[in-house]
């Protein structure tokens, strides 16, 4: 388990930029919060309520802190700005008016009435890169849907394809869409941050969860685009591959995932059953694909005479990828044994929050863990003061 930066000292690779974050619930805070860790100065502005995640429980910490909160608002800043409030208003527009990067995911044209949409700060403020996410578009009719990951699991499709085949529909167990938009909005971000670099041109930056949805189903919305072929719920088969699902073993089932003809021969060989492998119906993938229902009980039967660790062991071992269905403890768990080091400490001593790791290493400016999640309005006072203070005074209080 890993407490603060790599060296304390080194500054992260997007070090020196300010942003501005008007967003709320998930896919916005866990975009800032990916930029706060690679070094940004991220600012997190409330309403009076606060983000409506400090609210959403169980479960929470020893100390009542929500942790759907914690798990996407480290490394920020907190300040409360009631932009109804002419006060909060002006220093809201001169946040804005001061940051490389503005993120917010109100309801399209929610921010217009305040004069924080995109034509009005970058008015103010050419070189901005403004960010908005939405559920369904800014410009189309989807504008006045709710925005809501669950809604979006529905409507796009996603769901159809998740559950048993003759079972309901279900959700993904996360709220996926929402933390795909989160990524591709960082994607935005960053690639309209090298555009200003070369040409000093800001711009606005459009995510939508039903957008990334549609690029996110890969290859089932292709194979629809692309073929008019509607996929369909096939439990945890895969359409294109087999065996590419769990395989019932003496005491559990192992996810087997032999996704080429080598792979296959070496199952074979290592369950015991190599003649499998030249049978015409298994030796090619679309073969096996197509005869699945044949080929899975020879398998299982052979898999039954072990446990899934002993098949774990062996198929590993021949170049067989396979793995156990774990909870969410033995997952990180399972992470810590290969060494990804997948828990870290955020701030320091009896302050320190632990928390899962940023996805990315880098080898010369490493992410930070500096700040646990803010406290609503924790750093308000100072941040206001900051926003009072002359123009001239370019940097946010540390």
């Amino acid at each position: 388990m890993s407490q603060g930066t790599g060296d304390g000292r080194t500054p992260g690779p997007l070090s020196g930029l300010l942003v501005a974050d008007f967003s709320r619930v998930l896919a916005g805070p866990y975009c800032t919060m990916l930029l706060a860790d690679l070094g940004a100065e991220v600012i997190k502005v409330e309403s009076p309520g606060g983000d409506d995640t400090r609210r959403w429980v169980p479960p929470t910490t020893s100390d009542g802190v929500s942790t759907y909160f914690m798990s996407i608002n480290r490394n920020k800043r907190s300040v409360v700005l009631d932009l109804g409030e002419p006060d909060d208003l002006a220093a809201a527009h001169e946040l804005a008016r001061r940051a490389d990067v503005f993120v917010q995911n109100f309801k399209p044209g929610g921010l217009d009435r305040f004069k924080l949409d995109y034509a009005s700060v970058s008015a103010a403020n050419p070189h901005i890169i403004y960010a908005s996410i939405s559920g369904f578009g800014q410009g189309g009719s989807g504008r006045d849907l709710p925005g809501y990951d669950l809604m979006v699991q529905a409507m796009s499709g996603l769901m159809s394809l998740t559950g048993d085949p003759d079972g309901p529909a279900y959700r993904a167990g996360i709220s996926l869409f929402d933390v795909i938009a989160g990524l591709h909005t960082t994607i935005g971000i960053l690639a309209a941050l090298n555009h200003r670099a070369a040409t000093g041109q800001g711009q606005h930056v459009e995510a939508s969860l039903m957008a990334s949805a549609m690029s996110g189903m890969v290859n089932q919305t292709t194979a629809y685009a692309a073929a008019g072929v509607v996929p369909f719920r096939m439990g945890n088969a895969h359409p294109s591959l087999f065996p590419y699902e769990p395989l019932p073993t003496g005491d559990g089932e192992l996810i087997v995932t032999a996704g080429n003809d080598t792979q296959f021969r070496k199952l074979c060989e290592v369950i015991g059953a190599p003649e499998l492998a030249d049978d015409p119906r298994f030796a090619r993938n679309e073969a096996r694909t197509a005869n699945r229902a044949e080929l899975k009980p020879l398998l299982a039967e052979r898999m039954s005479r072990r446990t899934a660790a002993e098949w774990f062991g062996d198929l590993i071992g021949a170049g067989v990828p396979c793995g156990p269905i774990n909870t969410v403890d033995r997952g990180i768990a399972f992470a810590e044994e290969i060494g990804l080091d997948p828990v870290i400490v955020t701030g320091q001593g009896e302050a320190g929050v632990r928390a899962i790791r940023h996805p990315l290493t880098f080898s010369v400016t490493p992410p930070r863990y500096d700040l646990p999640p803010p406290r609503l309005d924790e750093h308000g006072d100072e941040i206001r003061a900051w926003l009072a203070a002359p123009a001239e005074t370019p940097e946010p209080p540390a």
